[in-house]
């Protein structure tokens, strides 16, 4: 009896072990969207009421600064229906940027929108993409190794001119977005900064820096000593 009883035991513990691997795993971050689908691999499947307040949302406060596309405007905005962008940055990195500003850039905090609002307005923004998501596997790209004394090299001779000599973007007089601020680097992962500066980003002022038509083809490891520079900057300033 013992024999049987152990054996049922072990069936019925196998029978459910085959159910739960046949229940499939959302790949949907709706935490911080209020329900737009953002599956990995795949162009984001969207809410369209949802996305429809966003973006009467979006007409209300984000227009201002970032044109009434969401393309941007230099030494402004950036571009926020940008598909290198949208196939890259995640919900959270959307929902925390708009919620929590940008300190010390002309981005203000949008908390006082709340959740739902926030969610809205990325769902609007999702309706824009045109390339797959693929932002878990950029945020799970390795941390940076690269050396920060080289990097700071690099991203004088390179990076400066559209960021500033500090990273401080548009403050400083530049084109480029203020890269330094820990607004910016606490919620970009060093995947996130590797594959923009690897690819750039159509439509704006941020070219390709890797491949034959980039504008300096720099190596896997510069581009990583630029990351390891960046992530001491604000301590800098």
């Amino acid at each position: 009896m013992d024999v049987k009883f152990h054996y049922g035991v072990a069936l019925i513990s196998a029978m459910y072990l085959l159910i739960s691997c046949s229940v499939p795993t959302s790949t949907t971050d709706a935490s911080h969207t209020g329900g737009s689908a953002t599956a990995n691999g795949h162009i984001p499947v969207i809410d369209h009421t949802l996305a429809d307040k966003g973006g009467e949302l979006y007409k209300q406060n984000c227009v201002f600064c970032h044109q009434a596309d969401a393309i941007g405007k230099p030494g402004v905005a950036p571009s926020l229906t940008n598909k290198e962008l949208l196939s890259v940055a995640s919900d959270k990195f959307f929902f925390t940027t708009i919620h929590d500003g940008r300190p010390g850039t002309g981005m203000p905090p949008f908390a006082h929108l709340g959740k739902e609002n926030i969610g809205a307005i990325i769902a609007f923004l999702r309706g824009h993409a045109k390339l797959p998501s693929r932002y878990a596997a950029v945020d799970e790209e390795e941390p940076t190794q690269g050396d920060p004394r080289l990097g700071t090299i690099w991203f004088h001779q390179i990076c400066s001119t559209c960021h500033g000599p500090d990273g401080n973007g548009y403050a400083a007089g530049g084109t480029g977005t203020a890269i330094g601020k820990t607004g910016f680097l606490d919620k970009a992962s060093d995947g996130f900064i590797r594959i923009t500066v690897k690819e750039g980003r159509s439509n704006t002022r941020m070219l390709p820096f890797q491949g034959p038509e980039a504008m300096a083809n720099l190596t896997d490891r510069e581009i990583d000593d630029i990351i390891a520079y960046l992530r001491t900057v604000p301590s800098q300033n």
